[in-house]
């Protein structure tokens, strides 16, 4: 039975040892499935609500709406309010959803009341392909 332990020991420190690696690791937007992305929601309970409390009204197109008892998500919605996609949020830090809404597009205003530069209006939306004004000719 002494012969069993180290190796089983070995197996339990390479477990420990591999588990962080393994972990949840940070979104990646398919910006495919984004190209109408305008607006989005925040879905989400206590376990990101520094993000809730104190960064949403910063951001331009970034609402709040609570669901209670559902898991935190970050809601990416169409022009027309159509869902495109949903992220899960309760793994993330604080600085990885900001981190997440910036590289979205999202305009992070300098304080909640701040007017928004015209040009981010409509951010996160990304114009279309550029097209010629005379295609039709």
């Amino acid at each position: 039975m002494s012969l069993l332990l180290p190796p089983l020991a070995l197996l339990l420190l390479l477990a420990a040892l591999v588990a962080p690696a393994t972990a949840a690791t940070a979104y990646r937007p398919d910006w495919n499935r984004l190209s109408g992305l305008t607006r989005a929601r925040v879905e989400v309970r206590t376990p990101v609500k520094a993000f809730v409390t104190q960064d949403i009204p910063f951001y331009h197109n970034l609402v709040m709406k609570h669901l209670p008892g559902a898991d935190p998500e970050l809601v990416l919605l169409g022009r027309r309010y159509e869902e495109l996609e949903r992220i899960p949020l309760s793994e993330m830090t604080r600085e990885e959803i900001n981190a997440l809404v910036q590289e979205l597009g999202f305009y992070r205003k300098a304080a909640p009341d701040a007017q928004v530069p015209p040009e981010y209006v409509w951010a996160p939306a990304r114009p279309p392909e550029e097209t010629s004004d005379h295609a039709d000719l």
